[in-house]
């Protein structure tokens, strides 16, 4: 429920700029506008990133400990998560757009992308950005790092736990997580293939920027 709240969110704060563009040639929006849509992706991004690992945690509760699964994951608890997964997501990203308020724009002001995201805002700036290269570094590996090790670890645990099991059980428990381990690279590996081009890449025409970034921004409310 939480997760398609936050996909609807994310299509909302991103889908008005990008149909304007394609269907009335819109193609300008003002900056206080684009840092304000900056923060909503990018702080709606982080959230997202936290369900995949409470559905991680689920899973593993559910597989390793199914007799504790109604104590463990009671209601005051998911909720509990529910709230953290929003103040982590939105006081991860709230310095992004203050650091990009701070920089001089003396040159393009042409975006890369249909949406503002802070990789591509930052790179029009004509002072210094490596403020805001390390910080978002600091995101990316407090944020989307942290999350897909604890994913990966759970996984460990629960793969560990299912060897031993009947290979009725196997199935049923390799049935349950299906659909979580889609969702965790449908989402995942857009987002790091993003980072990675929008990190090393040095050619500012290149389409797999803007393919990657509508695949990770598109796809996963879709489906």
């Amino acid at each position: 429920c939480m997760l398609s709240g936050i996909d609807i969110l994310i299509s909302t704060s991103s889908m008005p700029k990008m149909l304007a563009i394609f269907w009335f040639n819109s193609t300008t929006i003002q900056f206080d506008a684009c840092l304000l849509q900056m923060f909503a992706i990018h702080s709606l991004s982080g959230m997202e990133s936290t369900v995949p690992l409470a559905m991680a945690f689920d899973r593993y509760v559910a597989i390793c400990h199914p007799l504790r699964h109604a104590t463990v994951l009671t209601l005051p608890r998911v909720t509990k998560i529910g709230v953290a997964a929003v103040v982590r997501g939105a006081a991860l990203m709230a310095p992004l757009p203050v650091f990009i308020k701070q920089l001089p724009f003396c040159h393009s002001n042409i975006l890369s992308h249909s949406y503002c995201l802070h990789q591509d805002v930052m790179k029009l700036a004509c002072d210094d950005i490596r403020v805001n290269v390390v910080y978002g570094l600091i995101v990316i590996i407090s944020a989307i790092g942290l999350d897909s090790l604890l994913i990966s670890f759970s996984y460990l645990l629960i793969l560990k736990t299912v060897l031993g099991l009947t290979r009725e059980a196997q199935a049923k428990a390799f049935g349950t997580c299906v659909s979580h381990v889609c969702a965790v690279f449908i989402f995942y590996v857009p987002f790091i293939g993003l980072s990675m081009v929008h990190r090393f890449s040095k050619r500012r025409d290149s389409p797999l920027p803007v393919i990657l970034a509508n695949i990770y921004l598109l796809v996963p409310p879709v489906l």
